[in-house]
């Protein structure tokens, strides 16, 4: 379903379809953005507080996205992001887990300085395959109106 700025209310929940992450593309993220041991290395990060390999937050965040792009950002009109606040890493991402969440419209309003779009602001939860809370945090996404 093609959603524009005037389908989204609040209070609407949109589901994000599980995600299966990897020890593979946790190592593949981690050296390419975050090269800390407990990210690229098992044996190493087996020996660190974290007790084995995980997944860096900021690969968490990023698989996010692709959830919630595949969930609406891509079937919107869709314009931009503001940017994203209170992101909270609750627990680590590991090899094997599956990814699913929540992102729910908290408030909507309509741009004062470009009436053509508007502001849709999101609270996101994600969760491991046990409904454990790995991420959560809050986003905004411009959203262009119908065309009238």
């Amino acid at each position: 379903m093609y959603r524009s700025f005037e389908d989204f209310e609040i209070g609407m929940v949109l589901p994000l379809a599980e995600y299966h992450v990897t020890a593979e593309e946790i190592i593949e993220f981690a050296r390419k953005y975050d090269p800390q041991p407990q990210h690229i290395n098992s044996e190493i990060a087996k020996k660190t507080a974290m007790k084995g390999l995980l997944a860096s937050g900021w690969h968490t965040t990023a698989i996010f996205m692709r959830m919630q792009c595949d969930a609406f950002l891509l079937n919107s009109s869709s314009i931009v992001s503001p940017g994203t606040d209170e992101i909270r890493w609750l627990r680590p991402v590991r090899p094997g887990d599956t990814l699913h969440g929540t992102n729910e419209i908290i408030e909507k309003r309509v741009s004062r300085s470009k009436p053509d779009r508007g502001i849709i602001t999101s609270s996101v939860i994600l969760e491991n395959q046990h409904n454990d809370q790995v991420m959560t945090l809050r986003t905004a996404s411009i959203i262009g109106l119908k065309k009238v």
